[in-house]
């Protein structure tokens, strides 16, 4: 009689790289927003309406305001960056150059 040996697949011990890649992604990701929240100019509005609003009405105008000041900060934010308005924060006078970039004094 003949003997037949059948060998078996084994399934792989550790995770797949495809996983690793994903773990990697979600970090870098987590990683970017509070730089995404700052250029949006939710930071800034938070912390601007929140002094305004403690100067004028005390503490509760505090908690308010920054909150007002997040959300329109956020949404100034956002609709600048749609329409790729640059928010240069301050005003100068200049010129244009040959090739059509602004220059500051």
């Amino acid at each position: 009689m003949k003997k037949i040996r059948v060998k078996t697949a084994a399934l792989p011990v550790g995770l797949p790289a495809r996983f690793w890649l994903a773990v990697a992604a979600i970090v870098l990701a987590l990683l970017a927003l509070p730089h995404a929240g700052h250029a949006q100019g939710i930071v800034r509005g938070a912390q601007e309406g929140s002094y305004e609003g403690n100067r004028v009405a005390g503490p509760v105008g505090g908690v308010v305001g920054g909150a007002v000041g997040a959300g329109v900060g956020g949404a100034m934010g956002a609709v600048k960056g749609v329409f790729g308005i640059p928010d240069r924060g301050y005003r100068c006078r200049g010129y244009y150059n040959r090739y059509g970039h602004f220059r500051c004094y």
